[in-house]
């Protein structure tokens, strides 16, 4: 599990510095908007793990990330209301590029600390 090992190991890295921000109870709009720039990278270091679990341990290929998920569920990675969750996650990974939109902005903010819940148990997975 070489490949998919070190993108398990990035997707952790990038989440720890997610979840400095993710649960500030009162963030100031620099610290929500710098939250959500960290999602995006994390998100991307998430799917790209789970791919690489996938092909390696799998033997199974997605190259989007919302058939990364639908095929995670698939194998048992995720619980159905996990995959319903992680595709939300994908939804709003790609609204990110709107967080000139205050309530937009917002809103993602308040769902990153399920985000970095659910992207923790799953990574915690593939490395078991």
């Amino acid at each position: 599990m070489g490949r998919a090992l070190e993108r398990i190991r990035v997707a952790e890295k990038a989440l720890a510095t997610l979840a400095e921000l993710a649960f500030l109870k009162d963030p100031s709009p620099v610290e929500r908007d710098a939250a959500i720039q960290r999602f995006e990278y994390t998100f991307e270091a998430f799917w790209k793990a789970l791919q690489a679990y996938l092909r390696e341990v799998e033997g199974l290929e997605g190259a989007s990330p919302k058939r990364v998920i639908r095929l995670a569920r698939e194998v048992g990675l995720l619980e159905e209301e996990e995959a319903r969750l992680a595709l939300g996650m994908v939804d709003d990974r790609n609204l990110t590029v709107h967080t000139y939109n205050e309530s937009l902005a917002r809103a993602l903010f308040l769902r990153l600390p399920e985000y970095a819940r659910l992207m923790e148990q799953v990574l915690g997975r593939l490395q078991r």
